[in-house]
């Protein structure tokens, strides 16, 4: 998942298809879209769901694609079983929080909130109402953490941004239009702090440079207070991985 381009957002230039393909030894459906840029058939597999996309050209016929799909069956099957396993947020699950592993753990009262005690993350409430705790939980302490990242990079450059959102992206880590509004995935708080740090310091640089050039990279550096190459090295080599967390797995 890569970050984002620090330009305006652009017409959409796609148009998702309300359609699905079905292919012999394959037990789930497989998306259809179209899309305008598209220049050839794409099939790809999305690392946060698991789900199979095939993206044609308007002038690829819906029988093109299916038989497309077909031919890359393998593929599709050896892809799939390489996805990390999901995670759902339940009693006794395994989460990283800022990196490090922590427990699910019941609290048994009603009442309270959720916390971090030692390697556990004690969660109150009726056991129907866990997962979502969990996740409101991380989504504030994402918000809280990346919130104050920015403002403490932005006051050292002495740049100004309009707003920050913290959303669920599952294809941008992290993003900035033209007109200072930053966004980041809350996923980011379960990775290490340095990663965190390199993703906000990343985005903040994009408010003073558009582009990815030497300028950009270098105002990157002196934001990032860890090391930039680890940090990307990270995340390309276990940011698909943070994306499972919270799944149900159907």
């Amino acid at each position: 998942m890569p970050l984002g381009s620090s330009r305006a957002k652009a017409a959409k230039s796609s148009r998702t298809r309300p359609a699905e393909l079905r292919i012999d030894g394959l037990d789930k459906p497989i998306a259809l879209r179209i899309s305008r840029q598209a220049r050839r058939i794409i099939l790809k597999i999305r690392p946060d769901d698991g789900r199979v996309e095939v993206t044609i050209p308007p002038w690829t016929s819906r029988r093109a694609a299916g038989d497309f799909a077909a031919k890359n069956l393998e593929w599709i099957e050896e892809r799939l079983e390489l996805l990390p396993k999901p995670v759902p947020f339940a009693a006794g699950a395994s989460i990283p929080l800022q990196g490090v592993e922590h427990r699910i753990v019941p609290s048994g009262n009603l009442r309270g909130r959720v916390h971090r005690d030692g390697g556990n993350l004690v969660v109150p409430g009726e056991p129907e109402h866990l997962a979502r705790r969990v996740t409101d939980w991380l989504k504030a302490e994402a918000r809280r953490v990346i919130c104050d990242t920015v403002r403490i990079k932005a006051a050292r450059a002495n740049l100004k941004f309009s707003s920050i959102a913290v959303r669920d992206t599952t294809t941008r880590w992290g993003s900035c239009t033209c007109d200072g509004c930053l966004s980041f995935s809350w996923r980011l708080f379960l990775a290490p702090d340095y990663v965190l740090d390199y993703v906000v310091a990343h985005e903040v640089a994009h408010l003073r440079h558009l582009d990815h050039g030497a300028r950009f990279w270098k105002l990157t550096a002196t934001l990032t207070d860890g090391d930039v190459d680890l940090a990307k090295t990270w995340l390309n080599g276990h940011g698909h991985d943070l994306l499972r967390y919270g799944q149900s797995g159907d």
